[in-house]
């Protein structure tokens, strides 16, 4: 799929499987994205799917200049900052906490370690300021570009080349602080 786009064009031609793989290949990681904005598991997948909506109700803003996963991911981000600032006027509370499960291929002791490694990582960038850990999210685990990072955060490219370099260089001390701990 050349990022979405020729699915989303044999959408737009009739074709409704096309949406589906947009979907398929596009809901996880953006949940993943919007829940590091709301905290809330839920949430995220109820702005992801607003953002789906908006590609089927608005089908002709989409322009093609970027990609699909990119415009996806503004608009998610769009809906994730509506979201937190309606929240903060109500004054709601996040009660949502994920928790990964190991995977099933590996034995029991192999599950524990990268379970562990998970936790420090993650652990890790919980600690990191929050535009690098956006950053962080939207380069190495969406394997988005610096510019397409960059549209999606609405920085510049090097803002995002910054923040890049100062989060794997924090995230690298914390790492190495906690195996000097242990």
């Amino acid at each position: 799929m050349d990022n979405g786009a020729s699915s989303y064009r044999r959408y737009l031609n009739g074709d409704e499987s096309a949406f589906h793989e947009i979907v398929k290949e596009y809901f996880d990681g953006l949940v993943l994205f919007l829940y590091r904005f709301v905290g809330d598991l839920a949430a995220a997948e109820d702005l992801a799917l607003d953002a789906f909506t908006q590609l089927v109700v608005h089908k002709h803003r989409y322009n093609f200049r970027v990609s699909l996963k990119t415009y996806l991911f503004m608009i998610g981000r769009s809906r994730a900052l509506d979201y937190i600032k309606h929240r903060k006027k109500l004054g709601m509370v996040c009660l949502d906490q994920a928790a990964e499960l190991p995977s099933c291929e590996t034995g029991p002791e192999e599950q524990l370690i990268e379970q562990e490694e998970k936790r420090q990582l993650h652990e890790a960038l919980s600690r990191l300021e929050e535009k690098q850990r956006l950053v962080l999210h939207l380069v190495y685990f969406e394997e988005l570009s610096c510019e397409e990072a960059a549209k999606v955060l609405k920085m510049n490219r090097k803002q995002v080349y910054n923040l890049l370099y100062r989060g794997k260089n924090a995230l690298r001390t914390i790492l190495e602080e906690g195996r000097r701990s242990q």
